[in-house]
């Protein structure tokens, strides 16, 4: 009974910890687009970050400075800015274990699957 039980809670607990640092992710990427537009619209010559680590820097900081790090809850950001564009990427740390989604963000504000012509998540 004891094995049987754990046959079933096991992978149900591995699955609500993936679709949690998933939520994360995307929680996480909605702030780096608000960060990306106040961190902007405050410079003398507006212009996006450079680097995430330039938004958890900063200051006051935009965001903490774990996700300025480049990683959170599972996943990786792999950020590129220039004066008038930006784009991010989270990819799970461990595919199948952290995260199966990789997500996209660029200046346009909507987190999309994979890259800049994925499927909007929202």
């Amino acid at each position: 009974i004891i094995l049987l039980l754990a046959a079933i809670s096991i992978p149900n607990l591995l699955r609500a910890r993936l679709n949690a640092n998933e939520t994360a992710a995307i929680t996480a990427l909605h702030t780096i687009a608000i960060a990306c537009e106040s961190y902007r619209v405050d410079q003398a010559s507006p212009a996006y970050p450079a680097t995430l680590n330039a938004l958890s820097s900063a200051t006051p900081p935009y965001i903490d400075p774990t996700l300025g790090g480049g990683t959170k809850q599972g996943y990786t950001f792999s950020y590129t800015g220039s004066t008038n564009t930006y784009s991010c990427t989270a990819g799970p740390q461990t595919p199948g274990v952290t995260g199966n989604r990789t997500l996209f963000l660029n200046e346009t504000g909507v987190i999309r699957l994979n890259d800049s012509s994925g499927t909007p998540i929202e």
